[in-house]
């Protein structure tokens, strides 16, 4: 009889663990489409492809609490406008991974949380530059965006070749990152210059930026990093 109250025993608990597993695994899902909803309401990926995962487990147990231990978030295929909002000038961002760790939920009201560490990276290809320097460039063929060496900093240097209002263009254009500001210059070519910024969670910013052989990779860092509701808005 003891051994059969054991194997019930035992039973029952299995049978709890997987309800709860079921149970806590719903409850994440739920939380991570609730944030990318958010996430796209505040920041500026609203015509973008998201995805947010809570990770660690149990999630039930963290959330109760109030702090999650490593929270990603990515964003793909997003434009932004430039500050002048001119015709055409558009760009077209890849991809935008965020990496946020020791994450702690400040206002359930206001929904807003504060990271202590914030590592991420934004990237562009080398099509879509490409793409954007010949909008930018107007009238003449494609302009094609290809790698460079010379990146220093958070200055990311690309080759930009073809023909611009029948004047054929071999220059290396340099794309900044700044703070939350992306800027591009390539010299010779007609409207040399733009500028976009994008919008990041609060004390985040980009620190470097670099030319790969499959386009722009941008590095962001940010610490004590506010999400959501900023903690001096009214």
């Amino acid at each position: 009889m003891r051994r059969r109250w054991v194997k019930i025993l035992a039973i029952t608990f299995a049978v709890f663990a997987v309800l709860f597993t079921a149970a806590d695994r719903i409850a994440v899902h739920y939380a991570d489409q609730e944030a990318g909803r958010l996430a796209k309401d505040k920041y500026d990926f609203t015509n973008a492809a998201m995805d947010v995962s809570i990770e660690g487990f149990p999630f039930l147990t963290q959330a109760a609490d109030g702090t999650f231990d490593h929270v990603s978030l990515t964003a793909r295929k997003f434009y932004l406008s430039t500050t002048g909002n001119r015709q055409g000038d558009w760009l077209d961002i890849d991809r935008l991974h965020l990496d946020l760790q020791d994450v702690t939920v400040t206002s359930l009201t206001a929904r807003s949380a504060q990271a202590n560490l914030a590592t991420g990276t934004l990237t562009l290809t080398y099509k879509d530059l490409s793409d954007l320097v010949t909008r930018l460039a107007g009238r003449g063929g494609k302009l094609q965006a290809s790698p460079a060496d010379g990146s220093n900093g958070q200055a990311a240097q690309f080759k930009v070749t073809g023909t611009a209002e029948g004047t054929a263009l071999d220059s290396t254009a340099t794309l900044l990152a700044q703070g939350n500001e992306l800027s591009l210059t390539v010299p010779g070519a007609p409207r040399a210059t733009a500028a976009w910024k994008i919008t990041l969670p609060d004390n985040t910013g980009f620190t470097a930026a670099r030319s790969t052989p499959d386009g722009i990779e941008i590095t962001l860092t940010g610490h004590q990093v506010t999400l959501g509701t900023s903690r001096f808005s009214r």
